[in-house]
C-alpha cells in the first residue's frame, strides 16, 4: 500500500487512517462499532466497500449451493429410501458403494473429470465461467450444473447413508408392522409411514450440511470459475486483503451460528416428542 519506496511520513499516515496507531483492544472496538452498524471497512486491493464485495458475491454461491442441495437432495434421500427397502440386497450394495465413493472422491478431482467429460469431451456444458439468472435463466442453468452437481455429491453420499439408516430404523418398528397387517400397499407403507418419521434426522441433518457447502464452494468455484464468495475467499488471502478476510470470517461465523439455531428450531417443530 506504500509502495516499494516505503516513505516514513506516507507509512505514519496509513497507519493513523487504519487505525493501525491504537492499541489492539481499542482497534478491535472500533472495527466491533462499525460491524455492528453494517461497515465491515474497504478492500485494500479495489477499495471498494467490503460489505458492497459481499453482497455481490454472496447470492452467487447461495445460488450455486441451492442448486447443489437440490441435487443431494434428489438423489441422497431416493437411494437411501431404495438400499433401505431392499437391505443386504444388490442395490443396497451398490448405493453403499456409491455413496462412499461420493464421499472419498475429492471435489477438484470430480470437477477436472466431469469438465473433461462433459465440456471437452462431449461440449454439453460449459467448461467455466458464470451467467446471472438476470440475463439468461437457460444459460445460467448450463453453467451451474456441472459445479453443482460437483458439490452435491458430496452432501448426495451424506443424505443418502443417514436416510438408509433412519428407514431401517423405522421400518423395524411396531407400528409399521401393524400397518402392513391391515393389507396396506407396499408404496404406501413406506412413503406415507416410515418415510415421515424417518425424514425428522434428516431434515436437521440437511440445514447443517448446507453450512458446509460453503468449504466446497470454495474449491468449486476455483475449478470452474465462478466469480462467487468462494473465489472471493480464495482471492482475498492470496491478496493478503486483510479487510475483505476479516468481513468474511464474520460473515460466515454467523451464518454458522444461524443454520445450527435454525436446525434446533426444526427439529422441535417436526418432532412432536420435543414439544413436551
Amino acid at each position: 500500500m506504500a509502495g516499494e519506496e516505503r516513505d516514513p511520513a506516507v507509512i505514519a499516515q496509513l497507519r493513523a487512517e487504519l487505525n493501525l496507531d491504537a492499541p489492539i483492544p481499542v482497534q478491535y472496538f472500533h472495527w466491533l462499532t462499525r460491524a455492528l452498524q453494517g461497515d465491515l471497512g474497504v478492500s485494500l486491493r479495489t477499495h471498494e466497500p467490503v460489505t458492497q464485495l459481499i453482497a455481490s458475491k454472496l447470492p452467487v454461491t447461495l445460488e450455486l449451493s441451492l442448486l447443489a442441495m437440490i441435487i443431494a437432495l434428489v438423489f441422497g434421500i431416493s437411494m437411501g429410501i431404495l438400499a433401505a427397502v431392499n437391505k443386504n440386497s444388490w442395490v443396497d450394495h451398490g448405493a453403499n458403494f456409491v455413496a462412499i465413493s461420493g464421499i472419498s472422491i475429492p471435489h477438484f478431482w470430480l470437477g477436472i473429470l466431469l469438465i473433461l467429460v462433459f465440456s471437452v469431451n462431449l461440449q454439453w456444458l460449459p467448461a467455466s465461467g458464470y451467467v446471472p439468472f438476470s440475463e439468461d435463466p437457460l444459460q445460467n442453468l448450463r453453467t451451474l450444473l456441472l459445479p453443482a452437481s460437483v458439490l452435491g455429491t458430496g452432501l448426495a453420499a451424506t443424505l443418502m447413508r443417514h436416510t438408509r439408516a433412519s428407514m431401517i430404523a423405522v421400518l423395524k418398528a411396531d407400528y409399521i408392522r401393524t400397518a402392513r397387517a391391515k393389507g396396506l400397499l407396499p408404496k404406501a407403507v413406506i412413503l406415507k409411514h416410515a418415510f415421515r418419521n424417518a425424514l425428522v434426522p434428516v431434515i436437521t441433518l440437511t440445514t447443517l450440511l448446507f453450512g458446509e457447502l460453503l468449504g466446497g464452494a470454495v474449491l468449486t468455484e476455483q475449478v470452474f470459475t465462478i466469480p462467487g464468495f468462494g473465489k472471493m475467499i480464495v482471492d482475498s488471502v492470496f491478496n493478503r486483503d486483510y479487510a475483505v478476510v476479516q468481513g468474511v470470517v464474520l460473515i460466515v461465523a454467523i451464518g454458522f451460528l444461524m443454520l445450527n439455531l435454525l436446525a434446533d428450531v426444526l427439529y422441535v417443530l417436526i418432532n412432536p416428542k420435543m414439544r413436551g
